[in-house]
Order: structure tokens, then C-alpha cells, then sequence
């Protein structure tokens, strides 16, 4: 066997520069233009929130119930749980035993799941 060789030091350092600057590269640009090319004067026309043009109307309190965004998150997870089992179904008769138990596992702690969303009233509609 060969020996390991000495792990290049430079490269981790190169690595956290790059990362670095992906974050202030963008963050300075955005500071320098708006600087430059950002109205200077304060006014009820710049500090007034819009949406797409237009004036806002209404109640601005007038917002979404939580349940909805829970009931979001509750699909979004039995959804990307398909994504682990239609694999596990087409490759079910060539997986060891260990793989079996593993995806069992995995649905009992999804049937956890449903049962506390289901306890939770988290998927009955108001």
C-alpha cells in the first residue's frame, strides 16, 4: 500500500476564500449600488409599501391561518417520502434483510407521523 500523502493545507484555505466571498462579493455590490444609484430623497413615495405597482387596500391584518402552511408542511412530507418509496418498492425482492428493517423503520416513524398530525387535528379542515 502507499503511503498517504500529506493533505495540500492551501486547498482548504483557497476553499474558505472562495466561500467568503460568495457571501461578501454580492452583499458589497448590492451596498455600492444602492449607494450610487438609489434615490436620495426620503419621502411618503419611496417608503410606502406596495405590491406590483399597485397601492395597497383593505385590513393590512387580514392574513393566512396557520393551519393551512401545517397542513403544507404535513404534505410536503408524505409527499418527499414517496421519493424514498417507489425505490424501495421496485428493488423489494433483490434487498437484504437489514434494508427491509431499515424500511420498516422508516414507515413506522412515518405511521407516527400521520397518527400525530391525525391527533394533532392537523389534517382535519376548519
Amino acid at each position: 500500500m502507499e503511503p498517504l500523502r500529506e493533505f495540500p493545507h492551501h486547498v482548504v484555505l483557497v476553499f474558505a476564500a472562495m466561500a467568503l466571498s460568495m457571501g461578501v462579493v454580492p452583499l458589497t455590490l448590492a451596498a455600492l449600488w444602492a449607494r450610487f444609484f438609489s434615490p436620495k430623497k426620503e419621502g411618503p413615495e419611496k417608503n410606502a409599501n406596495y405590491e406590483c405597482g399597485l397601492a395597497t387596500g383593505g385590513d393590512p391584518g387580514n392574513y393566512q391561518s396557520v393551519d393551512y402552511y401545517l397542513f403544507a408542511i404535513v404534505f410536503l412530507v408524505f409527499d418527499v417520502e414517496s421519493v424514498f418509496l417507489i425505490p424501495f418498492a421496485t428493488a423489494y425482492s433483490g434487498l437484504s434483510m437489514g434494508a427491509v428493517l431499515c424500511m420498516g423503520i422508516f414507515l413506522l416513524l412515518l405511521a407516527e407521523g400521520l397518527v400525530w398530525a391525525w391527533v394533532k387535528g392537523l389534517l382535519s379542515w376548519h
